[in-house]
């Protein structure tokens, strides 16, 4: 079968016919991926609901997931990410180089700017938060590492498809596209405009699209030590947003701190 540019982008459906790949293990991904921080605790029926597996097939699969410590049950008999799953995730983020090198510039960019200050990669059609540095206290959607933001509405998503080759893209847009006809007409026109602005300023601006309280520039790194795009962004509560401060003087440093984080990888 002809397979996406990117991985992660195909749908189990889609790889069924592939024999190298495993229906049962991408079954239980599935179950794990269901849970989020608003339903952190589901029962078979939700994981049913949410994955579309047959009943029989998610009580195997928590059942297994609970033995092997993934999953923990509740006493009203619904399940938990359990602790395996934070240990699963350690030793990647243990290991980034990108974030060992710009962790001490990130969090200076966010002492320096008050804003809250984020590392992503991407996560099939979403960014996922890696790092973050957390100053901007009047942020009442105070990220943390793990959490996931929207591509196109999201200015560090933006740069993270931007960052793509021209063949990735237009793979990640079909895919967003497919998953979602009705919101992908709402968000294409961000992408347009953001890809064409952000030749002349430099970065990626989102004022509100995603989160209408949370405005953030983002740029992607220009870097060799991790295999897949990486990009920064500063956030800010419109509460604290004072005129254009926000692309009159953080952009600038963002950018200035960019480079110098792709200098030390250079090095690294």
């Amino acid at each position: 079968m002809t397979l996406d540019p990117l991985p992660g982008l195909l749908d189990a459906d889609e790889l069924a016919g592939d024999r190298q790949f495993s229906i049962n293990l991408s079954r239980g991904l599935e179950v794990l991926r269901a849970f989020t921080p608003v339903d952190e605790a589901l029962s078979n029926r939700q994981l049913c609901e949410r994955t579309g597996l047959p009943k029989a097939t998610v009580s195997r699969l928590t059942y297994t997931l609970t033995m092997l410590g993934y999953l923990s049950r509740t006493l009203d008999q619904r399940y938990t990410l359990g602790a395996g799953v934070l240990a699963l995730g350690y030793p990647m983020l243990a290991s980034m180089r990108i974030r060992q090198i710009a962790r001490p510039w990130l969090e200076r960019l966010a002492s320096e700017s008050a804003c809250t200050v984020n590392l992503a990669v991407r996560d099939r059609l979403r960014a996922v938060y890696v790092d973050s540095f957390r100053v901007d206290r009047s942020n009442r959607h105070q990220p943390d590492i793990g959490s996931p933001q929207p591509l196109l509405t999201t200015a560090i998503g933006r740069a993270l498809v931007h960052a793509c080759t021209p063949a990735e893209q237009t793979a990640i847009l079909n895919r967003l596209r497919v998953h979602d006809p009705q919101r992908f007409r709402i968000e294409r026109p961000l992408w347009d405009r953001d890809r064409e602005a952000v030749a002349k300023r430099g970065y990626f601006l989102s004022e509100g699209e995603s989160r209408p309280d949370v405005h953030a520039v983002a740029v992607a790194l220009r870097q060799s030590v991790h295999p897949a795009p990486v990009a920064i962004n500063c956030t800010l509560s419109t509460d604290r947003l004072r005129g254009d401060r926000l692309t009159r003087s953080i952009a600038p440093r963002m950018l200035e701190v960019a480079d110098r984080i792709e200098l030390a990888c250079r090095g690294a």
